[in-house]
């Protein structure tokens, strides 16, 4: 068991969620305000990691941008992949902001903002290795604070629009 290790932050207001969300051009599902409202185990500060906050929400273009330079990576459906790596970083921006946007849980752990719903799946993302890392987010808290990576995923996880098709579903 891990949870001796965990640190626990206090509970948000409404106002300080809203404001949060504002600040970010994010909407949270309903499961994350319900977590984000008491205490709990997530490791950004939403009233005051503003520097931190933003740095993890371009994590994922960044790690794609890497990839795509340093490893070739470039998906059939992105088009023909263009020559420099001005208009590969011009075209790849396009891609992920039309993406369902990743909000940050907990280091490279993010929650999809859409659908609006609750019961969104939790990604782990570094570069082009995605993976869920929980079906929603009482399947991560298990994960990731309680029984760690061991406590199993269901077979059967909601697949989010452009992120699902990075992780492998192997067998």
């Amino acid at each position: 068991m891990r949870q001796n290790t965990i640190q626990w932050s206090s509970g948000y207001t409404d106002a300080e969620l809203r404001r949060a969300q504002e600040m970010y051009e994010l909407v949270f599902p309903a499961d994350l305000v319900r977590l984000l409202s008491g205490p709990n185990p997530l490791g950004y500060d939403w009233r005051t990691d503003n520097e931190a906050i933003r740095k993890y929400l371009r994590w994922p273009y960044e790690g794609l941008l890497f990839d795509v330079e340093m490893n070739q990576l470039w998906l059939p459906d992105w088009g023909a992949k263009p020559e420099r790596p001005e208009e590969r970083a011009e075209v790849l921006k396009a891609i992920v902001d039309a993406a369902p946007k990743l909000i940050p849980l907990y280091g490279h752990r993010f929650l999809p903002e859409e659908p609006h719903e609750e019961g969104n799946p939790i990604f782990s993302v570094y570069q082009s290795d995605i993976i869920y890392y929980g079906s929603d987010l009482d399947n991560y808290i298990l994960r990731e604070f309680i029984n760690g990576p061991n406590h199993p995923l269901p077979q059967k996880i909601k697949k989010i629009r452009f992120w699902s098709q990075f992780v492998w579903e192997g067998e």
